[in-house]
């Protein structure tokens, strides 16, 4: 089983700790958050791993190899020369993920949850979607709205108003509005839409999801509980800290 994880964020919200570490490497309960994300992949049954890096990228890597990549088959994908951000990560480590009809999982270095991730990855195999994000019931601006099937239909921010892709029109007797996780599956096959449509250099993965769910299966895996700290900022530090030590 693959997966990758986002690592090259700049951590902007967390400086000054990120002034001189990347975001990724930064403590929660005295691991970093990277550490404790390979782990969870590890214990899930997560054999190979893709990191993309950016900002003090070569501190990951160093980090990784005085870990011995923590018993993991590792791979750098190296953004150090430009930041691509989500979508653009995933296009540029498609060498790691193309050549397989094996779907992989990405996960954002700045999440942890109590997500049963070998149960999210299972569930994707097994409806065989372009992809499967997992989502949840919680307090945010910004809702991806589901239909009665779990396919992504639209996205809205509820507190501008703003609603996409173009022409959609949210209805709350058939859409149902669930908070993206940070963590998905994808299908190869990803990368095949990604060409049809031209996607190239950076661009943000929900961009591309709601670019094509009117025609690809872009699924929901939906919880109602699911306990999921995002720790890119000073106090939900503290709060990661408080949950997950």
């Amino acid at each position: 089983m693959r997966a990758m994880i986002f690592a090259a964020g700049l951590g902007t919200r967390l400086r000054p700790l990120t002034d001189t570490m990347p975001k990724a490497l930064v403590p929660v309960g005295g691991k970093p958050m990277l550490e404790r994300v390979l782990l969870k992949l590890k214990a899930a049954g997560f054999t190979e791993v893709v990191v993309n890096i950016h900002h003090r990228g070569q501190q990951i890597v160093d980090f990784l190899r005085a870990n011995h990549d923590f018993g993991l088959t590792i791979h750098i994908s190296d953004e150090r020369d430009a930041l691509l951000d989500t979508g653009g990560g995933i296009l540029k480590a498609r060498i790691f993920f193309e050549h397989s009809d094996e779907p992989f999982l990405v996960h954002n270095v700045d999440i942890l949850s109590d997500a049963d991730l070998s149960v999210l990855y299972e569930r994707h195999r097994q409806e065989g979607s372009v992809a499967t994000l997992l989502a949840s019931r919680r307090e945010t601006s910004r809702y991806l709205l589901f239909d009665n099937e779990n396919r992504l239909r639209g996205w809205t921010n509820k507190a501008t108003g703003e609603m996409r892709p173009a022409g959609f029109r949210y209805d709350t007797v058939l859409h149902r509005p669930y908070a993206f996780s940070g963590i998905h599956v994808l299908s190869p096959s990803v990368f095949g839409l990604m060409d049809k449509g031209g996607w190239q250099g950076k661009f943000s993965i929900m961009d591309f999801y709601l670019s094509v769910c009117g025609e690809a299966r872009v699924m929901g895996c939906l919880k109602d509980e699911l306990l999921l700290v995002d720790i890119g900022k000073p106090e939900t530090l503290e709060q990661a800290e408080r949950l997950f030590i």
